[in-house]
């Protein structure tokens, strides 16, 4: 399973707008920020979790000609707001539909945004979709099993994802002991870490890394990143051996 992490992000995206410190102003390429996103990529699957407003600038460099499913870790925007763009796979393979998967109220949310792909009458262009309801038990894509786990960010219900030796867990301030159990024994872990100092609904880099010693993970790289965490080369500097912060365009293979 080949992996590639499209965007690693926080909400505003890294620059923010307006913004003068020294993150926002960096010429390192691994301090510009796309929102959170990642591709896994098997034989046979193309897989993408969680389709931000980057959506499409994300998935051009890689060169993809075809989706297989797109699943959704939770409703908010900085997750969902690129799904018109799945439409040129639609069209590409043959006005093929595209299967969406996340929770109920996940899906609620996409049927209000995006209502006009739903219409029983829908007009010419639309993206092609059918939804996939699942709920925190194992669940398969073709002959993949993916495992949710449950976090909660804030007082939102968010499902991570373990696929294999793969643990993708975003958005979160608390994960209870029965939930973080599902991703021990992943070769890598990627977790969010928001920035050094309290958040009301993201790790602290400090709780993160307790996490991921939690989990014991061969790698841990942190995701959903600030722009108050600091310049990248400095802030990896700090962590532990075998975690780092993960950057958009990061690849590795398990």
């Amino acid at each position: 399973m080949n992996i590639t992490i499209l965007g690693t992000g926080t909400s505003s995206g890294v620059p923010v707008l307006t913004c003068g410190c020294d993150v926002c102003q960096s010429t390192n390429q691994k301090d510009k920020r796309l929102r959170v996103s990642v591709l896994l990529q098997t034989d046979d699957l193309d897989i993408v979790i969680d389709s931000g407003p980057d959506f499409r600038q994300q998935l051009l460099p890689t060169g993809i000609l075809k989706l297989d499913a797109l699943l959704f870790t939770h409703e908010h925007k900085d997750h969902t707001a690129g799904l018109d763009d799945v439409r040129p796979f639609n069209y590409l393979n043959g006005k093929k539909y595209l299967n969406i998967y996340g929770r109920e109220t996940v899906l609620e949310q996409l049927k209000r945004e995006f209502h006009y792909a739903f219409l029983e009458e829908s007009y010419p262009g639309v993206p092609l979709i059918k939804t996939v309801q699942i709920k925190n038990e194992p669940f398969s894509i073709a002959d993949l099993e993916i495992i949710p786990i449950e976090v909660m960010h804030h007082k939102l219900p968010v499902f991570g994802f373990r696929i294999k030796d793969f643990s993708y867990i975003t958005d979160a301030n608390y994960i209870s002991k029965k939930e973080l159990e599902k991703a021990k024994g992943s070769k890598v872990l990627v977790l969010d870490a928001l920035q050094k100092t309290p958040h009301i609904s993201h790790f602290t880099l400090d709780k993160a890394i307790e996490v991921a010693k939690e989990v014991g993970a061969e790698q841990t790289y942190f995701t959903h990143i600030s722009h108050k965490m600091g310049l990248h080369d400095e802030v990896n500097k700090e962590l532990p051996k075998g975690m780092a912060l993960a950057y958009d365009g990061l690849k590795f293979s398990l």
